[in-house]
């Protein structure tokens, strides 16, 4: 029984012990906070103080915590006062249209697409309006200039490319744009840019055309009541380099016009517009179509002074002449659009065609020609001899014949051998005149000169080839 008692006495002994070191620690912890809190500084107790009472008081306006995420305003942009005015709405809002002055600089003109219709141009583009919302005090006048990242907290024209295919700022080694304010509010905004725009071409000539193209820059959003878009000086707000050059191209002029755009469903809308002629080289043309095609003519006139019985001389004459043209027509068509219509130099190659197709046809017309005269002599040399008549009597209609005698059977044969282009057309005139009488019969030798057709060639294919030239020239060129 003592002993249990003992036990119990030391167990609270060690709780008894345990409760007062609890309390000293956190006596001790206690003084620590107050020591940090009275070394607090002075302003932050007062706005402590001032907060607390102010929830005391249950003032119902509190006091807005500053965002955190946006970026502090730069000194220039506290000049232009950026945060006081809202730049979503165009400056003089609800008033007459804002004008908004425009000049261009043609840096180059980079290719022209006859496959595609269209053409790549790098350009300056530059923006001049007023907006007083921008001014600021200045004691000698002098502008202030930004970079691009100014541009995306103030109003600037909504300016598009119409009909263009694609378009980009540049943007080496930065944004390649510009913004220049004056202290009265002028602004000047300025961006380099390339575009691929459309242009409608015509090739009822090509390649003796010339070609007129477009650039044409509207406002996206805002109509003619809300901005007045205009050249800044006239024709002469168009500047371009004098190096620029195109391969293909003369560059005749460029020039500028403003005209209004209708849209039914928004109103009309200023459109200004960058015409620029273009007058194509032909001399690429002559070297690579005219001048082949041409020599391609006059090398099929060779075979009109080829034997005829050179069979094959003549005809792969011909088929060469004739593949060759193919061969130049379409190639010239693979790097052309596929238009409905015909152009010029596809009237110079078809007729260059036509007149070595024919070519073809004359051997043909004069093979087949010759081949009947052989067949008829053959068969005028196999008839049997009358014998009545063995001393036939022949007479030639020109009165010149003196290459070989004629033999009984009334064929001929020359010096050498050979058989001439001639035949023997035996005409018998028999009269009777009376019983015993023999008759009479006389043999005329008629010469029938296949070579008139070679002949009569050399001159009308040439003749007939320079003639269509002369017109073609005459009208094209």
């Amino acid at each position: 029984m003592l002993t249990v008692h003992k036990m119990h006495f030391s167990i609270f002994l060690l709780l008894w012990g345990w409760i007062l070191s609890t309390e000293c620690r956190t006596h001790r912890q206690g003084k620590e906070i107050h020591e940090v809190y009275k070394k607090g500084s002075r302003p932050q107790r007062q706005r402590r103080e001032a907060h607390g009472e102010g929830h005391k008081q249950g003032s119902p306006i509190l006091k807005r915590s500053p965002d955190i995420t946006k970026s502090p305003l730069t000194k220039s942009e506290q000049l232009l006062r950026i945060d006081d005015h809202d730049f979503s709405m165009r400056p003089g809002f609800g008033g007459p249209a804002i004008p908004v002055g425009v000049d261009v600089q043609v840096e180059s003109l980079d290719s022209i697409s006859e496959v595609d219709m269209d053409f790549t141009m790098t350009l300056y583009l530059r923006h001049y309006w007023k907006d007083e919302r921008l001014s600021f005090p200045s004691t000698n006048n002098q502008s202030m200039t930004f970079d691009g990242r100014l541009v995306k907290k103030i109003w600037v024209p909504d300016m598009f490319f119409v009909h263009s295919k694609r378009s980009f700022i540049h943007d080496t080694t930065t944004d390649n744009v510009m913004l220049r304010v004056q202290p009265d509010g002028k602004v000047l905004y300025s961006l380099r840019v390339t575009v691929t725009a459309m242009c409608n071409m015509d090739f009822s000539r090509f390649p003796l055309d010339t070609q007129t193209c477009s650039l044409e820059i509207e406002s996206y959003a805002y109509t003619e009541d809300d901005l007045m878009l205009y050249w800044k000086n006239g024709n002469d707000s168009l500047k371009t380099d004098e190096r620029i050059s195109l391969s293909q191209f003369l560059i005749q002029e460029f020039h500028t016009t403003t005209k209004l755009a209708f849209y039914s469903s928004t109103g009309w809308y200023n459109r200004l517009y960058i015409n620029f002629t273009l007058r194509r080289h032909i001399f690429f043309f002559l070297l690579q179509t005219y001048f082949p095609a041409t020599l391609m003519v006059m090398l099929s006139w060779v075979s009109f002074w080829i034997d005829r019985r050179a069979v094959p001389a003549r005809v792969p004459l011909g088929i060469t002449t004739v593949l060759t043209m193919s061969t130049i027509i379409t190639g010239v068509n693979a790097s052309m659009p596929r238009v409905s219509y015909i152009k010029a130099v596809d009237i110079y190659l078809w007729v260059s065609f036509v007149f070595v197709f024919l070519s073809v046809l004359e051997y043909a017309a004069v093979n087949y020609l010759t081949t009947v005269q052989e067949w008829k002599e053959r068969k005028l040399r196999d008839k049997p001899a009358c014998a009545s008549s063995p001393q036939p009597q022949a007479m030639m209609m020109d009165g010149s014949y003196n290459d070989g005698d004629v033999n009984e059977l009334g064929h001929y044969m020359s010096e050498n051998g050979d058989k001439q282009d001639r035949m023997m057309v035996q005409l018998a005139l028999g009269s009777e005149r009376g019983s015993g009488r023999r008759k009479n019969q006389r043999y005329i030798s008629m010469r029938i000169d296949t070579h008139a057709i070679d002949k009569y060639s050399r001159i009308i294919f040439p003749g007939a080839y320079i003639l269509f030239n002369l017109i073609y020239w005459s009208i094209f060129s």
